[in-house]
């Protein structure tokens, strides 16, 4: 007997695997349009237009609002796309907010198609930009988003913090992303790392190793997703740019401009029933809950179902508060 067609193959794909690579999924106007509201937004952040950034050598926050020199590497990341006050923030959000994103969100955190008669299952959460360091080549080393993994942390303690934040037998509270505007080959991932404990040979590896047994680059041509738990064993790899060095076409050789982003889900799991969100640390330690509450920061410039939901997703996210002595999840 032939079985049944697979109505979730998105999920099922990122619950074996811990990554689920989606083709195509901007259109070449999407691709085009996002091309240069990103490429502004990296300059502004380069030349310290922007305060909001993610500076080299330093992994996780806090980071500092000025870059660092060029030479030395500069940014490697540009935060918060969604505030009021970036340029090309209407271009982001529609991406963010879109059909496409959030019913792939939504078959990955499982919750069925929202309307707006229902309370609102999704929670808004961070939008940044991933760019190329400037002259100087920089690496993240092997993490897990939000469990901390010293070599001191036993492999009973690990595998119960995984079966906390991704149980298996349900989808996870949120889903995370990468959307590259241009080739990209940063991501490294070890597949199926995210349902069990570290083995020996990673424990006992370079935080910064180059070849860990069973890593996988995932490679993403323009347009491409890749849906990833945030909790897979991973890396990031980034290859330093010249501006000055530019191909034929007259973009900047290795060019990276990747939109990175995550939605969460609220879940029924306080007291009453109300609803919580155990992402709250992951997504407040980078100051978003500061400017969200803002009176200019409701989607005006959107429109339709798109502006409705938009609205929904970020009382959501005022809902877990500003995150003032919320700490950080990992140091570095």
């Amino acid at each position: 007997m032939t079985s049944p067609p697979d109505s979730t193959p998105h999920l099922t794909s990122l619950q074996r695997d811990g990554y689920v690579v989606i083709p195509n999924l901007l259109s070449p106007s999407q691709l085009t349009t996002l091309r240069a509201v990103a490429s502004h937004a990296a300059d502004l952040a380069r030349t310290g237009k922007w305060p909001h950034i993610r500076t080299v050598p330093k992994q996780f926050p806090p980071w500092p609002s000025t870059p660092p020199p060029a030479e030395e590497g500069g940014i490697w990341g540009v935060q918060h796309l969604l505030h009021p006050e970036m340029p090309g923030r209407d271009e982001f959000a529609n991406l963010y907010f879109s059909p496409r994103v959030l019913e792939i969100v939504e078959e990955l955190v499982g919750v069925k198609k929202s309307s707006a008669s229902e309370p609102e299952p999704l929670t808004m959460e961070l939008l940044n930009l991933l760019v190329s360091p400037t002259h100087v080549p920089f690496a993240l080393r092997w993490h897990r988003d939000d469990i901390p993994t010293p070599p001191t942390l036993s492999a009973e303690d690990e595998l119960a913090a995984l079966k906390q934040k991704s149980p298996p037998d349900r989808p996870q509270s949120h889903a995370q992303y990468n959307i590259p505007l241009y080739d990209d080959a940063s991501l490294i991932v070890v597949p199926g790392s995210h349902r069990r404990a570290r083995t020996q040979a990673e424990r006992e590896a370079d935080p910064y190793e180059d070849n860990v047994p069973g890593q996988l680059v995932v490679k993403l041509r323009p347009g491409d997703a890749v849906f990833y738990d945030s909790n897979i064993w991973h890396r990031g790899a980034y290859g330093a740019v010249d501006p000055a060095v530019k191909s034929d076409d007259g973009v900047v050789k290795g060019l990276r401009l990747t939109v990175h982003g995550s939605v969460g889900l609220a879940v029924n799991d306080g007291p009453a029933g109300e609803k919580t969100n155990a992402r709250s640390k992951v997504v407040l330690q980078h100051g978003v809950g500061f400017w969200v509450r803002r009176e200019d920061a409701a989607f005006e410039g959107l429109e339709g179902e798109v502006k409705e939901r938009a609205e929904r997703m970020r009382k959501r996210l005022i809902e877990m508060g500003s995150g003032e002595g919320v700490g950080y999840a990992l140091e570095g």
